[in-house]
């Protein structure tokens, strides 16, 4: 559906809509983080390799966060304007220090596997979600199969659901089988999330 296609004018979001999107959405995608971090997870995208690189070498995983989005900005730049590029570093940079600062807020002295990988990967595609739909993503592979999805209609949780298998079997000298089970059971619902919930034409703010 485009635009043109709707009864009424498309609404535009404001200033204050892609704010609170942006402060909402890497906060929820930060609590589904932490929670996989907290049971020795690990999941798809940029994401998952500053997980692999956070548990092979003891690196801060916020700044690594950060750090292994920065080439991908110029694709982001390039493909989806400027507008999108500066809403995705400012969004990473909002998700690197809450990760950093959640575990500081919120102390879990228990915490099951299973509810980790469940939970978490229902709040991380929540928080894609609601970051796409204000044109902003969390870089790297996002940035990808976002602009994959809007120009090919190429569904986005299917093709991040490939990016992210690589990404798991990467990750396998760092964590155990159950983990990595785990990881895949989180990753697989954080993209039938995306799958479900964000398809081309379903939502047609702007």
């Amino acid at each position: 559906m485009t635009p043109a296609d709707t009864p009424f004018p498309t609404p535009r979001h404001t200033w204050l809509d892609d704010t609170q999107a942006l402060l909402t959405g890497t906060l929820i995608v930060a609590l589904g983080l932490v929670l996989f971090r907290q049971a020795g997870l690990v999941t798809g995208g940029t994401v998952g390799l500053a997980f692999v690189t956070h548990y092979a070498t003891g690196w801060p995983f916020g700044a690594l966060v950060f750090a292994i989005n920065l080439p991908f900005y110029a694709l982001a730049w390039v493909r989806m304007g400027g507008a999108f590029t500066l809403k995705t570093v400012l969004a990473v940079g909002l998700l690197a220090a809450f990760t950093e600062a959640v575990p500081r807020w919120l102390a879990i002295e228990s915490l099951h596997p299973l509810f980790a990988a469940v939970a978490g990967g229902l709040l991380i595609g929540v928080g894609f979600i609601i970051l796409f739909r204000h044109r902003a993503s969390l870089g790297g592979f996002n940035t990808l199969v976002l602009w994959l999805q809007e120009r090919y209609g190429w569904r986005a949780g299917v093709v991040q659901l490939a990016i992210d298998a690589v990404i798991l079997l990467a990750a396998i000298p760092w964590v155990g089988p159950l983990q990595l089970l785990l990881s895949v059971l989180g990753a697989a619902l954080m993209n039938l999330t995306l799958a479900i919930n964000h398809k081309p034409g379903r939502y047609v703010a702007y």
